[in-house]
């Protein structure tokens, strides 16, 4: 039998068939262990539909037989004129039933998300490789596609060609920018500057990242009697997708319904980004009366969408003999593509975390907003929160070796403290005692100075593989940075049954939303979780919602449906004290539900009425058992005239341990083992926060050593498909992976049950890695300096950094004439 032993007497009996078979070596899947004795924590409640088939995607729903196919032609230039195009003769092609481009547009033609910039169709200027020129719908994907390259091929798209830019450095010196520039400042940064015993400065470049989803973006929208449309997508937005598809075909908002079950996997790249296909699918609904379905194949997904910003990063900063930072001035350049999309928010969160969990003491921070002929680049998990701290990350290497000190001795003299406790944007950091107790834990935990003793002499004796270590910690702010998107609606119906319907405005992208939803309505009703069931998200039930985005979706949605709940408690206790224990002399304040049953008084005089009794007493006496419920985030503000503010309610926090082996004459290498320990205060699923702790830092480890984004000299890009774009794999899991949730701090501030969000923050505990990779390194000039390390860190970049070090640190000992 396999060596871990607690698995239930089904999975045992599964083994035993299996015994003798040829099976993989895969380590167990997580639903035959035995479930966490914790009382929150449960499985996904689409878990069982995920690994049997049954759960829908967009491609699953069925269709009417005579649904119309769309496929669409793509720019193949990066920056030009589009001179002639003659879609008449694509409509006469075989199988092909309409064709639409810019001018067949009733409404709108802009569907920028935020600002304009975003033309749903090329007009003239054409702006990136894979812009849209038009589409076509055909009565099957096949005929479409054929179509669209038919077309192409017999030249009836004319472009003039003009030079593209694809530098945004070069874009940022000469001012062209999709968004005006940010400046956030506290203090007399120069003074600090001038003053100061060291002053350590670098440059960075940290690359983009492809979202690859396992689901890409899809949509089917069919046309309503009532000149509207219902769209079913993968969206994270359904509300900004029901505005721009109305707009587009010039009809009010509330003839458009848009739902969502579920996504296979967003992480930011269907929040802006899922609306342009739902449009143009909506498009030719309305002019066809045809259903109307648009999938992307994965090659033009990533053509046609954008990434992760890439960043490249300055900075310089004065520090003390002790390497604590007394001030200075970082300046990030966000790659934004050729429009504004998202990021001026993106920047303006690169900015807000470019200290990270460290005080930059009187310093600017300086956020360009560079425009290239890319797509526009757009959210994504961290939402420029990683490639900000990178700065600060790669700074507290440089400062250690300058100063001749372990980088987590560095760290740690830096952290937030009392007396230097207020960020460079004027928001009070809280919990700095916390940040302080979960690094000092881990510290503990993953016997970090045993291991660094022991790499240093390894180090010492081995010429060519060379180990690291590094701990590096996460402070995440969690808000939404626009201050009207933080706020949440539910709607709660209670059946005659005593069945529970929940419904709310945040989506399910597999990151167990819906799961947390249910388990807030079972806790304040005093049901069974399984008591409870959700539905899709849809613009029709809860309008107006915001972004399933920033890390938000518990915090927003779950006060929302616990609103929900408290009002409808409300109305039936008052119902029950009036009616049913009107005459007993129990106290309405000590009414409570619990185990299925409302509770009143205690002790002898304690009594207890069923739910599905007390149910259908309040229908039968017409009492409404049906809420809704609202959230709105107190506290939060932020001014951009002055670059202060309170922009987060609450701070994350977390710190990883990851220690590599590098072989330097190729540049591969391994990660070995890695420690984790994030604070998610009082978890509402240490089942799911766990999964979201690993997968975040497998992504965020991805983003930062093999996910490299190429594009030609075209502005083509050439890394478009599974084949030449590296996503981590099973096989780069580090052998030992220990993940444990902090416990015993709840959350400071009043969140949903003093829980923590924890989609976003885990993905920068992948910065371990690229530390320790820079401390493997920097054993090749006795740890004299950390070399300049661009991201993603791939082996080609890891063994010309090894070389370029070995080489000065090897002509240096020449020159001083050592042995």
């Amino acid at each position: 039998m396999d060596a871990v032993d607690d698995v239930s007497a089904d999975s045992a009996a599964a083994r035993e068939e299996l015994r003798g078979e040829i099976k993989g070596s895969s380590p167990l899947a997580r639903d035959t262990v035995t479930p966490g004795t914790h009382p929150n924590s449960r499985f996904h409640e689409s878990a069982i539909k995920h690994v049997t088939g049954r759960a829908s995607y967009i491609d699953d729903l069925k269709a009417p037989a005579d649904a119309l196919h769309v496929a669409l032609a793509l720019s193949p230039v990066a920056h030009g004129r589009l001179t002639q195009l003659d879609l008449d003769k694509v409509r006469s092609m075989p199988g092909v039933v309409d064709v639409v481009g810019f001018h067949d547009v009733p409404g709108h033609t802009d569907i920028g998300p935020v600002f304009p910039g975003d033309p749903i169709f090329v007009e003239d200027e054409i702006s990136y490789v894979g812009q849209v020129l038009f589409a076509v719908a055909a009565e099957s994907h096949r005929a479409a596609r054929e179509a669209v390259n038919a077309a192409l091929a017999q030249g009836i798209a004319e472009i003039d060609e003009q030079p593209a830019c694809l530098d945004p450095v070069a874009a940022a010196e000469r001012g062209e920018f999709v968004r005006p520039t940010h400046v956030q400042q506290s203090g007399d940064w120069e003074q600090a500057l001038a003053s100061a015993a060291h002053v350590v400065e670098a440059e960075q470049f940290v690359g983009g990242q492809e979202h690859f989803y396992l689901e890409g973006q899809a949509c089917l929208v069919q046309p309503t009697e009532d000149e509207g449309v219902i769209v079913h997508t993968s969206n994270q937005h359904p509300s900004e997708t029901q505005k721009l598809v109305a707009e587009v075909l010039g009809i009010p908002f509330h003839a458009v319904t848009v739902e969502v079950r579920r996504m296979g996997g967003g992480f930011g790249g269907k929040e802006t980004q899922a609306s342009p296909w739902a449009c143009i699918a909506a498009l030719v609904a309305r002019r066809t009366g045809r259903t109307t379905r648009v999938r992307l194949p994965r090659a033009d997904d990533m053509r046609v969408t954008g990434k992760r910003h890439p960043f490249h990063n300055r900075y310089r900063l004065g520090v003390d003999e002790q390497g604590v930072i007394q001030g200075g001035e970082i300046t990030v350049i966000g790659d934004c593509g050729y429009s504004p999309d998202l990021s001026d928010a993106i920047v303006d969160r690169a900015m807000f975390h470019s200290d990270n969990a460290y005080s930059l003491g009187e310093a600017r921070v300086t956020g360009h907003r560079a425009r290239t002929h890319t797509a526009s680049n757009t959210a994504f998990r961290g939402f420029g929160g990683p490639q900000g701290m990178m700065v600060i990350e790669a700074a507290m290497d440089d400062i250690a070796r300058r100063i001749g000190e372990d980088p987590l001795t560095v760290r740690k003299r830096n952290f937030y403290r009392p007396g230097r406790q207020t960020t460079h944007y004027g928001q009070q950091v809280d919990q700095i005692k916390l940040l302080r107790e979960l690094v000092e834990q881990l510290e503990t935990s993953s016997e970090y100075w045993a291991r660094r003793r022991a790499i240093t002499e390894f180090n010492a004796e081995s010429p060519i593989i060379k180990r690291g270590l590094a701990l590096t910690p996460v402070k995440f702010g969690i808000s939404f940075t626009a201050k009207h998107l933080n706020q949440a609606g539910a709607l709660l119906h209670v059946y005659t049954d005593g069945s529970v319907m929940i419904n709310h405005g945040g989506t399910e992208m597999g990151q167990g939303l819906h799961t947390k939803i249910c388990q807030v309505v079972a806790r304040e009703l005093g049901l069974d979780v399984d008591e409870v069931r959700i539905t899709a998200t849809r613009t029709d039930k809860v309008p107006n919602t915001s972004p399933t985005a920033a890390s938000s979706g518990a915090d927003l949605n779950g006060q929302a449906a616990r609103d929900a709940c408290v009002k409808l408690k409300q109305r039936l206790f008052d119902f029950a004290h009036e009616h049913l224990y009107k005459d007993q002399g129990l106290d309405r304040e000590e009414m409570r539900m619990e185990a299925g049953h409302l509770v009143a008084g205690h002790g002898e005089s304690e009594r207890r009425i069923p739910w599905g009794e007390l149910v259908q007493s309040a229908y039968l006496n017409r009492i409404s058992l049906s809420e809704k419920g609202f959230y709105a985030t107190p506290l939060i503000h932020y001014d951009r005239n002055v670059g202060q503010g309170r922009p987060f309610y609450y701070y994350a926090f977390g710190a990883a341990v990851a220690e590599v082996s590098v072989d330097t004459l190729s540049g591969e290498y391994q990660v070995e083992r890695v420690d984790i320990l994030h604070d998610v205060g009082d978890s509402l699923n240490p089942a799911i926060d766990i999964g979201q702790v690993e997968g975040g830092f497998i992504q965020g480890m991805g983003w930062l050593t093999s996910e490299e984004l190429k594009w030609n000299e075209a502005g083509r890009l050439i890394s478009d498909g599974p084949a030449t774009y590296k996503i981590p794999t099973y096989g780069d899991l580090p052998p030992v992976f220990n993940v444990k949730l902090m416990e015993g701090h709840p959350n400071s501030m009043a969140s949903i049950y003093r829980s923590k969000a924890v989609g976003e923050p885990p993905f920068m505990l992948g910065m371990a890695v690229w530390s320790a990779l820079r401390d493997a390194l920097a054993s090749l000039a006795d740890y004299a300096e950390a070399p300049r390390l661009d991201t993603p860190a791939t082996p080609e970049r890891v063994l010309l950094a090894a070389e370029e070090l070995r080489s000065r640190y090897d002509s240096a000992q020449l020159e001083r004439g050592a042995p």
